[in-house]
Formats: C-alpha cells, structure tokens, sequence
C-alpha cells in the first residue's frame, strides 16, 4: 500500500516550517455510502440469490455495467423462504420453547445447614443447545451446553422456603430468522458481484469506454479495514456460472483481457498484485492462473491466455479478478477493461485483438471554457459561447489502417433535435488519410459556426441531451461508438467534470486557495458548491472561511467578501455521487464581481482540507495557492480542475430557499448616460442622502458617497455600475464614452 502524497514545498519562514499544496488519493467513494449499512444487519428479512448459468462466447468492454442487479422481492412467484431459529435442542432437534431463557453460566442448587454452619451445591443439568449464527449466511450452528437462568436456596429448616435468584437480561432465549431465496436470470448481465467501481474517468487512455477499477474499498464504497495500514486481498469481480460442457481443450478456448496500474489513480506497489482465478467444479477450488505486480502507470496491456484443463469444462465454470494491495482506502488501483472469454479463431494464439472502434473518454460539454454556466448569464449573452476546441478522443481497434468517415454531435432537448454538428472524419482521423492501426486519435472541434443552445427558453435552469457518434468504416461493436451526456444550465460555474478522482489542496495555517473564473457578465455571488472527499485524514472538523477576491493583473487582489471569524466552515462529506455541498455567505449576502474574479478560502488550520480534483479536465492554470498570507501566489502544478463552483444570484435562488429582503421596487435612474464627466442619481421613491456605490467592472468599489453626483473625469473610459444598496438590489451600468 502507497500512501503517497504528491506534493510541492515552498518555504514561508526563515525556519524548518514548509507549506504546500498536495495531491492525495480518496478513500471512499462517497456515493456508495448508503448501503454500508446493511452490513451491520443480520440474515433476518435479507434475500440470497441464485444466478442464471450462461453461454460462451462472454464479452465486456464495460461501456455499460453488466454486473447482476439484485432487487428483493417478497410477491415474487420465485421467492422461497426458511424460518431459522437461534436454539435447537441437541437432542430431540426441537427448536427451544418461546419465552425461556438460558444462561451458559453455571447454575445449581445449593442447601445449607444452619446446625452445622455448612453448605453443599448440586448443580442443574445442562442442556447441549445448537445456537445459530444469524450474522451471515449460511447459518451456523455451534452447539452450547446451556443452564436455568437462576439459582435456588435452602436452609434446612423445618417449614423454611426455598428462595430463588433470577438473573436478570439471560443471554440465550429463543429467536428466528427468516432468510429469503431468490433466482434471478438476465444473460446480457455478465458478473456476479459489484466490490469493483465501474467508472468512465479513472483509466488513462482505456481502449473503450468504461473500466472496472480495483482498490481498497468494498461493494458499499468503504474501506475493507479503515484506519489501518494493513494489505489483503480486496475487490473481486467473478463471472457467472458458463457452460462450457460442450467443449474441451481442443476446442481452442481463449480468455484475452487489458488491464493497467494505477491510470488517474493511486499507484500500486511491487508488493500489490491483480490476478485472474479459475473455478474448478470438480475439486470445489478456485486455481491462480494469471497475476501481475504494482507499478506505476503505463499504456494498457493485453492478456491472452487458453484455457487448459478438462476440470473447467463443466457446466458451472467461472473465472474472476481479485487484487492484493492496501485495505484502508481508494488505494493501489488496478484497471480492467475488454474481457472476452470465446472459442479463439485459429491459430488461437494470436487471436488477440478484438476488432472495435470506440469513443475513449465521455464528451463534457460544447460550450467553450466551461462544463456549465448559469443559465441566466447565458441567455443574457450575445456573443457565440459555443466551444472551438471540443476534443474527442477515439481508438481504432483494428489491425490495420481503417478509412475514417464523419461523426455527429446532435442536440435535443424534451425529446425534440434541436440542433446538430458535423464532426468532420479527417479530423477525427488526425488530419491522416485513415485511422492507423491499433492506436488512439484525438482531435479538436470548432463548434462555432453552426448550432448554439437557444436564449429564448424561459426555465429558471435549462438541460439539453447531448448524443456524439463516431465510427470507422468496418462492422464493430456498437455500443461503445456513441457517447451521451446531459449539458446543463443552472446557477453555477464550472471546470470539472463531476467525478472526483484525486483530493487536493494547500496545507499550512493561514493557506488560501483562489480559483479564478471569468464570468459572461457581472453580476452577484451568493455562495459556493464544494465538492470536498475523504482522504488519508479526515479532515471534517477543520475550519476555513469562504473568500472572494478581485482580479489584480492575473491574481488573486483585494477581498470583496470573507466570513467571519466567528462563523467559519468545515468540509461536509456528502453521502451520494460527487455530490457538491451549498455554503451560502452570511446574511445571504450577494457579493457584486466582475468579470474576472476568484474564489476559494482561507483555512485556519494547517491540514489539506480535501477538495475533489478532476484529472480528466485541465485547467489548472486557474488554480492558484498562497502560503504567505496571500503576498504571493503559485499556480498549482497539478494538471486538473478544482471541483469548486461559484454560485450567482439568479432565478434559482427561490427553489434554493434563498429569499431576497423583501423591498419596495426602487427604480434607479442615472443620467446622462454614457456620460464623460458627472452623472446624477435618483430614485423612484425620491429618498435623498442614501449610501451609493460606483463600482468598476471588477466589482470594486471605487467611490462611496450619500450625495447626489458623481464626478466620471477621473475615470478612464469603460464600463462602470452604480448601486444604492440602501433601497435596491438592483445595479445600473454606466458607460464612460
């Protein structure tokens, strides 16, 4: 296990003491939180199930999830049910009586004489009890020599009454359990069990989209040992039962499989290992077959290996994957992907290739810079924000060049094509006359000059489906030659794509890190969404405050907002899918920016709080940290995108449970406008002497005065707004000719 930490050093005192920023990986995979638990749970009222056996050939790419989904159902014709109970008498096999209870102490009778001043005990018979197991399934049952829950007391005395002593809350009484029985059959559902992650953005350059990931974390998204250093076998992908009884050693059966260290994860070490198991019916045993040891990453690598020994041609034969490596977290991960078991063409051998063409990674977005941006800053936007660089990135899994063809981007929204994009084959194909063989391409395309999301639509947020095709020019697989995601408008900036697959962050006391952003339009702030996710170290009762800063030549400038010392955050582990958390400014506040501005925190306490790390997308020359008290400022070194987006005051605020103060509608009047040297502000409601705000395009306030006027010659021509913040939220642009 390879606790490693990437990290870069920047001296801030004359002593030994050294902050930095840091790369760090997860150690849960917070989505799955949910079921962990039912492993606190017993048998009783849970179902077990049986699976389907299937045919060759066996075949995933892992472009969808294929691993057997389990549902209980209690109507179900199928479902059967056995009532255990916790005592069954040894002897008669009889379960115990309800409403008796047993201890495992030793009981008796005991007689004293008060003539003699002497006392004997005899002690009661025991009962041999089977007590069951109701912790797991199967049932166990340990057999418990078990005693009356109390004791009796003479005194031989003529007329003296025997006194009894109950013990009180007796451990062993009668229970029962009832387990479910379940079959379930679905043949295009290939495996049996789900410890492993199916995921799209943790491999690096996969063949195909989608991958199972192998890790220290089990089927609930936990870790197997938590807080521990310790190494074990972990994850298991295991295949359903496959007929195979037809066929033998002669028939030539291949398993071919591509797998890859560590990818956008953690590396694994030599010590660590991924390995391919047979099941062999006749000696109930499971056989390794195949293994490879940790190191950090490299291109995916294929496995091709025949299937040799008749035990394993039985009707019932199974294969699975497992990995060795660190128990506590998202630790020494392995990459799995293509896995194809079949009757190989001869000479089998070198039948390793299975002939595709496939999109690599998911598309994110079409609009340029951003995965999202808030609706209303859209629809307020008049220039073409449709991006100029959408890169696709795609494999041709044949042997030899293949002729390209043209793909598609097409657009819907409410189940109508809205619009559509050409994604030219040249293009695709590198500007090369055809695909080369057995290699990726990846190209960029500008969307400009066709379809742009509409501005006419009249939802507080807006989404759009979005279905890309891609394929050469040959019969293939096609499920994995279109990729589909949804692009939506809502109230926030984003960078990232939405998963998480590193923690970040600066550490030291007094740290700050600001993520710059160039919005469509200036407007008001009222929060940020955080995605923040466990690491090494929990860092949840860590304090930092939210800040926003203007744009001075590039960098992070003067503060517009800071929380409170008194009101500061901790990070908040969310319990679904790289699920964001809210941190509203006090007071709701809505803090004006510019165009250009950053946000980010300060921390009060030296830990690296743990803020998700996109390493799929790149912009990392938006990420800047300060370990000096914001005198100077790094860009950080890590190529990704910080999982941090502001959040703007616009139609959302009322489903967000924002409410505005409630005030009079004020009309702002400023006049002349453009205006070269003075302006005079009223309002509707005649109110003189209010507080009003001439601010720059930044946000910045530039003059606070309560009279009348204000004088423009000292400013240089631009764009400037004007707030009275007194009687209106609202704020009125100035031109300066």
């Amino acid at each position: 296990m390879k606790l490693l930490v990437f990290f870069i050093c920047v001296l801030i005192t004359t002593t030994s003491a050294i902050a930095q920023i840091q790369l760090a990986p997860l150690t849960q995979y917070s989505f799955l939180h949910s079921l962990y638990s039912e492993k606190e749970l017993g048998i009783d009222s849970t179902f077990v199930y049986s699976t389907d056996t299937i045919d060759l050939p066996f075949f995933d790419d892992f472009t969808t999830n294929k691993v057997q989904q389990y549902a209980p159902d209690f109507n179900n014709p199928l479902t059967t049910s056995v009532l255990y109970y916790y005592l069954i008498d040894q002897a008669t096999a009889i379960p115990i009586e309800n409403n008796v209870g047993y201890t495992n102490q030793v009981t008796f009778r005991r007689y004293y004489d008060p003539v003699e001043g002497i006392f004997y005990d005899t002690v009661f018979n025991a009962q041999t009890v089977n007590v069951a197991d109701f912790s797991s399934y199967p049932v166990n049952y340990e057999p418990v020599d078990l005693y009356p829950p109390y004791y009796i007391y003479d005194t031989l005395n003529q007329g003296d009454i025997s006194d009894t002593v109950w013990i009180e809350n007796p451990p062993y009484f009668q229970d029962s359990a009832r387990q479910f029985f379940l079959p379930v059959s679905n043949p295009n559902q290939l495996w049996i069990d789900e410890f492993t992650y199916h995921n799209f953005r943790f491999a690096d350059h996969p063949r195909t989209l989608g991958v199972m990931t192998f890790d220290g974390l089990d089927a609930s998204g936990f870790p197997y040992a938590i807080g521990t250093t310790s190494s074990g076998y972990a994850d298991a992908l295991t295949s359903k039962p496959i007929d195979m009884s037809s066929l033998s050693v002669a028939d030539s059966v291949y398993i071919s499989f591509l797998y890859q260290p560590q990818g956008f994860g953690d590396e694994p070490e030599s010590t660590d290992s991924l390995i391919l198991e047979f099941y062999d019916t006749g000696e109930n045993t499971w056989n390794r077959i195949w293994g490879d040891t940790g190191k950090s990453v490299v291109p995916f690598q294929i496995v091709h290996l025949p299937i040799l020994g008749q035990n394993y041609f039985s009707n019932g034969f199974q294969f699975r994957f497992r990995n060795y490596g660190g128990l506590s977290g998202a630790l020494d991960q392995f990459h799995l992907d293509m896995v194809y078991l079949r009757e190989a063409i001869p000479p089998a051998f070198a039948d390793t290739i299975f002939k595709d063409f496939s999109f690599v990674y998911p598309l994110n977005s079409l609009i340029s810079e951003y995965t999202s941006v808030p609706w209303d800053h859209y629809k307020g936007s008049t220039e073409n924000k449709m991006t100029e660089s959408l890169e696709v990135v795609v494999f041709n899994g044949s042997i030899g060049p293949e002729n390209y063809q043209d793909g598609s981007v097409e657009v819907s929204y409410g189940g109508v094509t809205e619009g559509n994009f050409t994604l030219q084959g040249f293009t695709l194909a590198e500007q090369q006359i055809n695909y080369a063989a057995l290699d990726f391409a990846t190209s960029f395309h500008d969307l400009k000059s066709g379809y742009e999301f509409p501005r006419n639509l009249t939802g507080a947020y807006e989404e759009f489906d979005v279905t890309a095709n891609a394929s050469a020019q040959y019969p293939n697989y096609e499920p994995n030659d279109s990729t589909a995601f949804k692009q939506g408008f809502y109230n926030f900036y984003s960078y990232d794509d939405g998963s998480a697959e590193a923690a970040f962050g600066p550490t030291g006391s007094q740290a700050r890190l600001a993520i710059h952003f160039e919005a469509y339009e200036p407007d008001s702030i009222i929060g940020l969404n955080l995605c923040f996710v466990p690491s090494v170290n929990d860092v949840s009762d860590k304090l930092f405050l939210l800040t926003v800063w203007d744009d001075n030549n590039g960098e992070p400038g003067e503060v517009l907002y800071e929380d409170d010392v008194f009101n500061p955050r901790s990070p908040i582990y969310s319990g679904s899918e790289n699920e964001y958390t809210s941190y509203f400014f006090i007071d709701t506040a809505k803090i004006p920016v510019g165009g250009s501005f950053f946000v980010g925190w300060r921390q009060l306490d030296p830990d690296r709080l743990n803020l998700g790390f996109d390493r799929n997308i790149d912009h990392s020359e938006e990420i800047f940290y300060s370990v000096d008290g914001g005198v100077t400022w790094l860009i950080s070194p890590f190529s990704g995108s910080a999982m941090l987006r502001p959040v703007f005051s616009t139609q959302m605020d009322e489903t967000l449970g924002i409410v505005a103060e409630q005030k009079e509608r004020v009309e702002i009047l400023v006049y002349p406008n453009p205006a070269m040297n003075e302006i005079q502000i009223t309002n509707s409601l005649g109110i003189f002497g209010s507080q009003k705000l001439l601010l720059d395009a930044m946000g910045r306030i530039l003059i606070e005065t309560r009279d009348e006027k204000i004088n423009l010659e000292s400013f240089s021509s631009g764009v400037y707004f004007v707030q009275i913040p007194e009687l209106s939220n609202s704020i009125v642009k100035v031109i300066k000719p």
